[in-house]
């Protein structure tokens, strides 16, 4: 069993054909779907054959039940803690090379505090997924770190992905990095924007560093690995894919060259389809 805790929002992505027009209509490709880095990265662990579980607070509304389900028929066990809040949602301008520029509105989940943890969601966990936006804000950075505490009294691995570079920026770099050096990862994901905010090297806060290079690859230990060729689509979700194959191949006994492998892989099949989940 794999576990991540954070965000589940809506995301809304608009894909203008050809160049906006200001103050006037431009058309697009406009798709409505599940979102969030700890709920994508979910689905496609479950999509990679791994057992997985999104511990998260949405909404008792409409969208949040619709985002549930959602993904519970993607194969993910969903232990949601229902609020008067609102569901989160993100907006996603994708550019014509497939970058990506976000609006976000994180909304009820932010609001998950220790007291809402069930400690049977982590008894069974072999690894537990954080992404950064999990330790940015109270009282959701606690409940992330009582999780975290639960999984490793049950001999569980920690993986973190530092998920933006202005998050760390507005949380603090050297705060970070702090946070980082007492967690201690196992693994740790990284833009090469989000390293370089970070200012410190990854080599010296996880065991096992992976820098993601976008459609270069990645590298790992020193070594690039090669990302396959691909006609980029939407870039929505494709590091959340990245890190679920690599968790999945890793604790399926694969050395950290070989889940890296097997991640770019996966990274350059997510690029090709709009959205951030699988199909």
């Amino acid at each position: 069993m794999i576990v991540s805790i954070g965000d589940l929002v809506l995301d809304i992505s608009i894909a203008p054909v050809g160049a906006l027009q200001p103050d006037d209509d431009s058309p697009a490709v406009i798709t409505i779907g599940g979102g969030g880095q700890a709920a994508n990265f979910c689905a496609w662990a479950a999509a990679l054959g791994d057992s997985s579980r999104l511990v998260t607070r949405v909404g008792d509304d409409e969208r949040g039940r619709s985002l549930v389900a959602d993904l519970e028929a993607h194969g993910v066990e969903v232990c949601a803690v229902w609020a008067p809040e609102p569901t989160g949602a993100i907006a996603v301008m994708v550019g014509p090379n497939g970058d990506r520029t976000m609006a976000t509105q994180r909304g009820a989940c932010v609001g998950l505090s220790p007291g809402d943890l069930d400690e049977r969601w982590f008894h069974d966990v072999r690894l537990i997924h954080v992404p950064a936006y999990s330790l940015f804000v109270e009282p959701l950075a606690s409940a992330t770190r009582a999780a975290i505490r639960l999984v490793r009294e049950g001999g569980g691995m920690l993986a973190v992905d530092l998920s933006s570079s202005a998050g760390v920026r507005e949380y603090g770099a050297t705060r970070m990095a702090y946070v980082l050096a007492r967690l201690a990862p196992e693994v740790l994901f990284a833009t090469q924007a989000e390293a370089q905010t970070l200012a410190v090297p990854l080599e010296s806060l996880a065991q096992v560093p992976v820098l993601k290079l976008g459609p270069t690859g990645c590298r790992v230990f020193g070594r690039v690995i090669p990302a396959p060729p691909a006609t980029i689509i939407d870039s929505t979700g494709a590091g959340d894919a990245f890190a679920a194959a690599f968790c999945v191949s890793w604790l399926g006994g694969a050395t950290p060259i070989e889940s890296a492998e097997r991640a770019v892989e996966t990274a350059a099949q997510a690029v090709t389809m709009q959205g951030a989940r699988p199909s």
